[in-house]
């Protein structure tokens, strides 16, 4: 099996556990961590989620060095 075929089906098994965990994943607190930068104003809001930025960056880091070996 080619290189894009074991990656296609890598994305697509990612993509239907994904699904069958959504209903879990979506009660984590993804973007209300500590750390995240909320500033509202009167008439605005700025919103940088560094904290949830930087575990993404993590988790995304570690399952391809997994993967890569």
């Amino acid at each position: 099996m080619s290189e894009t075929g074991k990656w296609l089906i890598l994305v697509g098994g990612l993509i239907v556990l994904i699904g069958l965990l959504w209903p879990w994943l979506g009660k984590i607190p993804w973007g209300r961590l500590p750390g995240d930068i909320i500033i509202e104003g009167e008439n605005s809001r700025f919103y940088f989620p560094i904290t949830t930025m930087l575990i993404v960056s993590v988790i995304i880091s570690l399952l391809l060095a997994f993967f890569r070996r």
